[in-house]
This record gives structure tokens, C-alpha cells and sequence, in this order.
């Protein structure tokens, strides 16, 4: 494990990068020991400066769940992220593309918690008892460490590259819909870049939720009611520029739209 004062410096470093909108160098390149566990309490660290400075936690994001995405980033482990309030674009919203770093969109469903959700031992059907309803879901995708070589540890320690979601459609109850057979066409300018289908998040997007509220009990954390909690995304990451405009088509769950100016 690294000492506190190595972790607290790399949070730094992260929160600097940041605010300033630009890269840092790979921290496995610098920090050959450092391990997954230190990752996350970069991770923590960052969070909690976060709701220190008033920022306030909304819920989490899973990523790295799918086939699609471990193959787009090398990586054969989930991961997740904390998503603060400041961080939630509604349907609609026209977003400044500058704000982030890398910038890139997935497809997921957000599932909204009615009830708290604690491991280690949480399955599946726990989490279809405790959420209220799922809604369609984008995650904006931004990366504080630079991209080529990235390990889970540089990612993990970035806050999952977690940069944003924008939320819309139509919420609906789990057992109204199959969610495994959840699917959405994504759009750059009028053009489908990417297509998928929610089962490829784990078989389930539940299990995705499941395996967060199981991995947060071993760093003593739990989902609470109200929680957000973005499941994985089912398309590989798409890169947006300035002037794009992306929508999300889900059929039966309606659509999002988001612009980058």
C-alpha cells in the first residue's frame, strides 16, 4: 500500500488536472507498486474533498461491466466512481465540451434506489426489490490521466473516468420491462455509430449493481436510497467533438439527446 501522504498527493494532482481541464502522466508508470486498493483510495480521497467543498453525492457509476468495454480498454475487471450532483445533465441539455478531457459517451441504464443496498452478499434480486424505477442513461466519459497504456489503477484512481450523465426517457419499474432485452441505436449527428443490448452488461444489468454494492462493502461503503447508480455501459465509448450533437434512441424507453458546444 502507498503512504497517506502518496495518496494525498496524487488526489491533488488529480484535482488539479481537473480544474485545469489537461492530462496527467500514467500513475503505473510512476507508482509501479501501486495497487487497486490504493486506487481507490485516491478515489476516496478525492470524493471526499469533494463533499467537503459542498459538492454533493448523487450515487455511482460501474464501468468496465461489459465484453464491448473491456475490449475498447484492455481492462478485465470492473471498476467504479462517484457521481456528485454537479455531474447531472437533464434530457435536452447542451453541455460545454471543454469542461472535460477526452471526451467520449457510453449507453447505460441508471438504476434509481428506493431502498438501501448493503454486501457483501447482495444478488440480483435484491437490487430488482430495492430500485424504484430504471431510466435510460448517458455517461460522459473524461479522462485526467492520459490515455495510451492506461492499467485498472490509472482508471480506478480517475474516478473511473467519470466525467458526467445526462438522463432522459422514459422510467419505468424493473418488472415492467425484460431488462436484458433493453436495447438503444446511438447517434453522432444523425448517424447510428453504435448499437447494444443491456445483457451484455454481465448477463444483467442488475448484476452490475449487485457486484457495486458487494465491492463498496469491502471499503466499508453502501448504496443508499435515492442512489444513483449508472449499471455499465452495453456500447463501446463513442468520441464527441465541439458542435456534435448525440442522441440515444431505447425504442419503448424513449430517447436522449445532448449537444457539445
Amino acid at each position: 500500500m502507498l503512504e497517506q501522504e502518496t495518496i494525498t498527493a496524487i488526489a491533488d494532482e488529480l484535482a488539479a488536472a481537473e480544474e485545469a481541464r489537461k492530462t496527467i502522466p500514467l500513475l503505473t508508470a510512476r507508482y509501479p507498486d501501486m495497487t487497486v486498493e490504493d486506487s481507490y483510495a485516491v478515489q476516496n480521497e478525492w470524493r471526499r474533498r469533494g463533499i467537503a467543498a459542498g459538492r454533493r453525492p448523487v450515487g455511482r457509476k460501474i464501468g468496465l461491466t461489459s465484453k464491448v468495454m473491456q475490449a475498447a480498454t484492455g481492462i478485465t475487471e470492473p471498476d467504479y466512481g462517484a457521481i456528485f450532483a454537479d455531474m447531472v445533465f437533464e434530457n435536452g441539455a447542451v453541455i460545454e465540451h471543454s469542461r472535460f478531457s477526452n471526451v467520449r459517451i457510453e449507453v447505460e441504464l441508471a438504476f434509481v434506489l428506493r431502498d438501501s443496498l448493503a454486501g457483501p452478499d447482495t444478488t440480483v434480486f435484491d437490487v430488482l426489490r430495492a430500485t424504484e424505477y430504471v431510466v435510460p442513461a448517458l455517461e460522459i466519459l473524461s479522462s485526467r490521466i492520459e490515455m495510451a497504456g492506461r492499467t485498472i489503477v490509472d482508471t480506478i484512481s480517475d474516478n473511473a473516468a467519470m466525467g458526467g450523465m445526462v438522463y432522459g426517457g422514459n422510467p419505468v419499474a424493473v418488472d415492467a420491462v425484460d431488462l436484458r432485452w433493453v436495447s438503444a441505436l446511438l447517434y453522432r449527428n444523425e448517424t447510428i455509430e453504435e448499437s447494444g443490448v443491456a445483457a451484455a452488461v454481465l448477463n444483467h444489468p442488475a448484476n452490475g449493481v449487485a457486484w457495486l454494492a458487494n465491492k463498496l462493502a469491502q471499503h466499508g461503503d453502501t448504496l443508499d436510497p435515492g442512489d444513483i447508480v449508472l449499471a455499465g455501459s452495453f456500447t463501446r465509448p463513442m468520441w464527441v467533438h465541439p458542435g456534435d450533437t448525440v442522441t440515444a434512441d431505447y425504442r419503448d424507453l424513449g430517447a436522449i439527446t445532448c449537444r457539445f458546444v
